[in-house]
């Protein structure tokens, strides 16, 4: 799956989960411009989960670890070429 298709799947799940979120830029940052706290950032994590058939550790959870929905796309993608 290359990086387009990893956004576009990513952008559907943050439309799931954060249904207010409208205009999805994945490189804008996730606490200051979409108001992403650590409980959203693990909802949207278990989803991304379950439509990418990936895990993510309990490290991996941390907010600090994200600054961009970007962020989290290149995590999923570095999961799938394993």
């Amino acid at each position: 799956m290359d990086k387009e298709q990893i956004n576009k799947k990513l952008e559907e799940v943050i439309s799931d989960v954060m249904p207010d979120i409208e205009d999805i830029n994945m490189t804008s940052s996730i606490t200051d411009i979409y108001g992403v706290n650590s409980v959203s950032l693990i909802r949207l994590i278990v989803a991304a989960e379950s439509k990418f058939d990936v895990s993510f550790s309990d490290y991996e959870l941390a907010l600090s670890s994200y600054d961009t929905f970007g962020d989290i796309a290149a995590v999923i993608s570095e999961k799938l070429a394993q």
